[in-house]
């Protein structure tokens, strides 16, 4: 199993994101649904090089989050 760079394949995925400009990503957490050659379905998960296990926890964490409560901005604190 070979480490593949996926840019061209989240592409072809129709895979995009929310980003206003001068956002500057610095980080990914990817899940990736893989049907396999016999046809098993599975799970892939990748992350970009500088992506901590305990900020990879805390992205997917936030995603759950996310996904089961909606996007809600967080308020100013003064």
């Amino acid at each position: 199993m070979a480490d593949d760079k996926i840019g061209q394949l989240l592409d072809s995925l129709g895979v995009t994101a929310d980003l206003d400009d001068g956002d500057m990503p610095v980080d990914a957490h990817v899940l990736l649904k893989v049907i396999k050659a016999d046809g098993t379905v599975t799970l892939v998960k990748a992350v970009s090089e500088s992506l901590d296990w305990l900020s990879a926890v805390g992205m997917l964490t936030a995603a759950l989050h996310i996904e089961n409560n909606g996007y809600t901005a967080a308020r100013d604190e003064d």
